[in-house]
């Protein structure tokens, strides 16, 4: 045979080989240049629906591409394409010659008007193409049509401008987006320090929530259908610009779109705003903290510091993350910067049992700390502000307050500390903003209900204060998962069979690792990624079972760790630290870290326990796949006891295949998907029974609970060698403690009889 023959033919790979060998896509590799989710796959504005739907070669559009390229000694046709190229080249040669001249880059000295807004069509097709949705649930004109007479209310009726009225309301509002961070400098006259901090950090393209909400906090112009149709220009919308005083906004947005960043910018801006006003008008501002941002868990808050003092980085903000014990400052005494961060440090150590009442003593010898924006979770900062008889303190200077992750905050759980603290914010100009992933219409009513009760009692004492309108913004389809991640719905039966499939995952075979996501449509699950189960006791149980399955090559029992509650601050924070560093592969925790702890390079997540509702769900999955990232698994392994629920995560499972498949994600169809016919023999959850699942879980595995919590051991051995094991544990205390009865009875207790002799001294008689 010829030799020549053999190795060519060996070089011709067919298309299944050159697939099994692709490079594999996975969150912790290269991010995206992109971080957005939506609109990505649409067509410039400049090409028509031909030139893009048609793949086919047309006369004279090979000329039309080569004529764009001839270089301008050899345009003997004269066309013009080189001219004009040369034109186009001179007018950015003179561009960059005057931004050197003057000393400053283009972006940071053009005037507000070298941006020209957006038609109003093309502002629309923007926000549909990345599914923005902007809501009024509340305008000013609500409460004059509210005070109306009834007989008024019968003429608008016979009219017919009631409902004109309803479908204006339910119409979605238009703003000028914001296409890029550059923007914000010129077109919002943000602070350019913020914009030289923004461009240090790497912001260049914004996602969806910070393309929609940044302009609605910052001051940018809402318009209606009625402006579009009529043809108004920019002078008549001006006249509705509302600024960060004037606007109240509700975000719903999917995890990892960025939503720290979005309401990071316009607090920043704010309080920078706001000293500039007074350091123009020749007053001082009071020392009392400025902004309130809450969060649900003490990663979370952590976070949300680190974020921002990385922006208020030179500008003199000064962002603090609430400690047991500390003072907040709420007047104007100067407290020295040594003496803030002592007593940060004083506080720094865990102490979880503190209630509201059992207030450290070391809190009454320290001074106040001084901040101009907080960081705190809800029970933490309601102990701050909270005097020693038991009354919550106000705090007047407060202009801004951030519920994060809302939708838990205003859960019955963390209902009573946040309201209270929402309600010690007494300052009239107050500017609220809510964001979540998942948000239901119960918490919205409660926020909107809680808005108008504050403001109710504001009129009261202050009658020239107006309420300002309250918008809701939403990304994407509401409580649903990332259109970039792959869902994997597996039954085991029993917990044994969910031990054996984690194991499994843990160590795939031969011919399952060979596989790829071009052959087999879901991508295998790679660490780091993360294992959440429903309480502690089963985190530590599982920590316990799987500390030695990595083999001592890869680092062993260093590579898996666990981070529940019950552990200290120190050991809390070492844990998220060597995780972050990936020197652990595998982190076993409980909802602690499902809502909002950003893990840009996590290639996955299981959910060893089946979670307590479909926001759970939304909020676990999104752990990977964020800023756009492709390649992220989330593997759900559901048991017998599971199949009751399971259809509320199959609901999001589908929702989230079929926006990928629409093309809203960007990302390889795939995944395993769910089939409408399970989804129709999957049984539906009462409402009563959901209520139940969300409040308790899965009643067999809760610890000594239910008649099933001996089978939802987590555990390879059988009943009989863990009794053998009890009865060898239970043989060893005992000859421990008849070691140390013998070694109390020499040193002359006296045991048995009363009138032994005296070996020793048996302690004073009474």
């Amino acid at each position: 045979m010829d030799a020549l023959r053999i190795l060519s033919r060996s070089t011709n790979l067919s298309a299944r080989s050159k697939k099994a060998i692709a490079p594999l896509q996975t969150p912790s590799g290269i991010s995206r240049p992109n971080p957005q989710l939506y609109g990505q796959d649409a067509p410039p504005a400049s090409k028509t629906a031909t030139e893009v739907t048609s793949r086919k070669r047309k006369r004279g559009q090979e000329k039309q591409k080569s004529a764009e390229i001839i270089p301008e000694e050899l345009d003997f046709f004269g066309n013009g394409f080189a001219a004009e190229q040369e034109s186009s080249k001179s007018a950015t040669k003179k561009s960059k010659q005057a931004s050197s001249d003057s000393g400053k880059p283009i972006s940071k000295v053009e005037p507000s008007s070298a941006i020209p807004s957006l038609p109003f069509d093309e502002c629309k097709q923007l926000l549909r193409r990345h599914k923005i949705k902007i809501a009024q649930l509340w305008t000013p004109a609500s409460d004059s049509a509210a005070t109306s007479s009834s007989k008024q209310k019968k003429k608008e009726k016979k009219k017919g401008l009631e409902v004109e009225k309803q479908k204006k309301q339910k119409a979605d509002l238009i703003v000028q987006p914001l296409t890029a961070f550059s923007q914000l400098r010129p077109k919002y006259s943000i602070p350019s320090v913020l914009a030289e901090n923004l461009e240090e950090q790497g912001y260049s393209v914004p996602t969806e929530i910070q393309l929609g909400a940044l302009p609605l906090l910052l001051g940018s112009p809402l318009l209606g259908e009625e402006d579009g149709n009529s043809g108004r220009d920019e002078d008549t919308s001006t006249e509705q610009v509302r600024t960060t005083i004037d606007v109240d906004l509700l975000s719903v947005a999917p995890t990892g779109s960025g939503k720290t960043l979005a309401f990071l910018i316009p607090v920043l801006a704010g309080i920078l705003e706001q000293r500039r006003i007074a350091r123009e008008a020749g007053t001082e501002m009071n020392t009392g903290p400025k902004a309130i941002i809450v969060a649900p868990t003490k990663e979370l808050a952590s976070q949300i510091t680190n974020e921002g003092r990385k922006l208020s980085r030179r500008t003199g903000v000064q962002v603090t993350l609430v400690k047991k014990g500390m003072n907040i400052a709420q007047d104007t005494v100067d407290v020295q910067d040594d003496d803030a961060q002592g007593a940060e440090q004083a506080e720094s150590e865990d102490d979880d049992s503190v209630e509201d009442g059992n207030e450290p003593k070391a809190k009454k010898n320290l001074p106040p700390v001084k901040a101009d924006i907080l960081v705190s979770t809800p029970l933490t900062l309601l102990n701050a502000i909270t005097s020693p008889a038991g009354a919550t303190l106000p705090m007047e200077s407060v202009r801004y307050i951030v519920l994060d992750e809302a939708d838990v905050l205003l859960d019955p759980l963390f209902r009573d500390q946040t309201i209270k603290i929402w309600s010690s914010c007494t300052n009239p100009l107050l500017r609220v903003s809510l964001w979540s992933a998942t948000m239901g219409s119960s918490i919205e009513d409660l926020a909107m209900s809680t808005i108008a009760s504050r403001w109710s009692n504001i009129q009261l004492s202050n009658l020239q204060s107006t309420r300002p309108s309250l918008l809701r913004l939403i990304v994407g389809l509401k409580d649903t998962s990332l259109p970039t991640i792959h869902h994997k719905l597996i039954y085991c039966g029993t917990e044994q069979g969910k031990l054996m499939a984690l194991r499994n995952l843990l160590h795939p075979t031969a011919a399952a690792s060979s596989t790829t996501p071009s052959l087999d449509q879901t991508p295998l699950l790679r660490p780091p990624f993360l294992i959440f189960t429903q309480t502690i006791p089963r985190a530590i149980a599982l920590h316990s079972e799987l500390l030695y399955d990595i083999p001592a090559e890869a680092g062993g029992s260093t590579r898996i760790a666990v981070l529940h509650a019950d552990l200290t601050d120190t050991a809390r924070e070492n844990v998220m630290l060597r995780f972050r560093r990936g020197e652990i592969w595998v982190l076993i925790t409980t909802d602690l870290l499902s809502r909002g702890v950003d893990f840009r390079g996590l290639n996955g997540v299981v959910n060893y326990d089946f979670p307590n509702s479909s926001a759970v769900y939304v909020h676990r999955v999104g752990r990977t796949g964020r800023a756009g990232r492709e390649g992220g698994v989330a593997v759900t392994l559901y048991a017998k006891e599971d199949v009751p629920f399971v259809k509320n995560v199959a609901n999001v499972i589908a929702a989230s295949e079929r926006l990928r498949k629409g093309g809203g994600g960007g990302g390889a169809e795939g995944g395993e998907g769910i089939k409408q016919w399970l989804l129709d023999a999957l049984p539906t959850p009462s409402k009563k029974e959901k209520q139940e699942l969300k409040r308790r879980g899965v009643a067999s595995r809760n610890v000594n609970k239910g008649e099933g919590s001996a089978k939802s051991r987590i555990s390879t051995k059988s009943g009989y060698e863990r009794k053998i094991d009890n009865r060898r544990k239970g043989a060893v205390e005992g000859s421990r403690r008849r070691k140390t009865e013998g070694a109390v009875g020499n040193g002359g207790v006296v045991s048995g009889g009363g009138g032994g002799e005296e070996d020793g001294f048996g302690g004073f008689d009474d």
